[in-house]
């Protein structure tokens, strides 16, 4: 495939953002999609509620949407925000790159900022592969993500059985060592829509699931260690639990899912966490009104009546979490 930069499709990096974000006190959300209704609901969502967003795409994410169609989606997402007079930027970026060969793929197919998890080998190779990345990337002016500590659970093609909480002792080493623009911590946050075992929480008067509070304090060393340094918080849906309720009264079988409480998210959102990546709250939203409509009317068949209606209940979620959790609408 031909290279193209992100700037002649009219991407823009995280740097500007992220410092804008810090100084405003919120967090840049960064939804991750698959398709084209997921699109449509990102875009529109972060137009209307006039948020500076990053659209994530997973290793996965790019084979299943087909590398070549993705620029012209991105190319398509940047029309939609001209056509709609938005002055809404936003940032492509990979999720979880594991190699540093696919994070040049993406750099040279017009991403305009990516993400190197190395945080699954030693640390000495994980500065080496992170370094490697950002070496390549600088020539494209293309932002860079870096990993440390480990975090629990599965989405996509990112799995881990347990933790490992980010050293705050080895923070300023690495990123002085990489040059990575933004870092992205383990401080309790965790992948997937089962993010806690039913016996790591607590339940509330209601019986409710609640899980163990975020470690802020890991959170504050660290910013005390670096600061001003842009912070990322993977795993972070808070897996709403009216799409849980939805999805399994329409013959679903999520038991025990339980994500972040959204009042957690807001605390971090106004610290140096300048970013927020949600995934499964977004694939929660859609599976909900699928079901529904599939239950309520089991002889459709035609994907723009389920499609549609969990494109509009995606972008409802978007508006909500811009406005009410991460603080990133009006922020364009």
């Amino acid at each position: 495939m031909e290279k193209v930069s992100y700037k002649e499709i009219g991407l823009v990096n995280t740097r500007e953002m992220f410092k804008k974000a810090m100084e405003g006190q919120y967090a840049i959300p960064a939804y991750n999609f698959n398709n084209m209704e997921q699109l449509q609901a990102i875009v529109m969502g972060c137009v209307e509620s006039r948020s500076p967003f990053i659209l994530q795409v997973s290793s996965g994410a790019r084979k299943y949407a087909n590398q070549t169609l993705l620029r012209f989606l991105a190319m398509g997402a940047v029309a939609m925000i001209k056509d709609a007079n938005s002055p809404v930027k936003f940032a492509l970026h990979l999720d979880h790159g594991d190699t540093f060969e696919l994070c040049k793929s993406c750099i040279d197919s017009g991403f305009s900022s990516v993400m190197i998890d190395g945080s699954h080998h030693s640390y000495e190779e994980n500065v080496r592969l992170t370094k490697q990345v950002v070496e390549y990337a600088r020539d494209y002016d293309v932002t860079v993500e870096g990993e440390l500590g480990v975090l629990a659970g599965i989405e996509d093609e990112v799995s881990a059985e347990k933790s490992t909480y980010t050293k705050p002792e080895e923070v300023e080493d690495f990123v002085s060592k990489t040059g990575v623009d933004s870092l992205a911590i383990s401080i309790g946050t965790s992948h997937g829509a089962m993010k806690f075992k039913p016996e790591q929480c607590t339940r509330d008067e209601r019986g409710v699931l609640v899980p163990p509070p975020l470690r802020f304090d890991i959170l504050e060393e660290i910013e005390k260690r670096i600061p001003g340094f842009p912070i990322v918080l993977h795993g972070a849906s808070s897996v709403i639990p009216e799409y849980v309720q939805i999805i399994n009264s329409n013959g679903g079988k999520l038991k025990d899912a339980v994500g972040i409480p959204e009042d957690q998210l807001r605390r971090a959102a106004r610290s140096a966490v300048c970013k927020v990546n949600i995934d499964s709250d977004g694939r929660l939203a859609m599976t909900a009104m699928i079901r529904k409509v599939f239950n309520e009317s089991p002889a459709e068949f035609d994907p723009r009546k389920y499609l549609g209606p969990a494109r509009e209940e995606l972008k409802k979620m978007i508006i909500r979490k811009n406005k009410e959790v991460l603080g990133s609408a009006d922020r364009a």
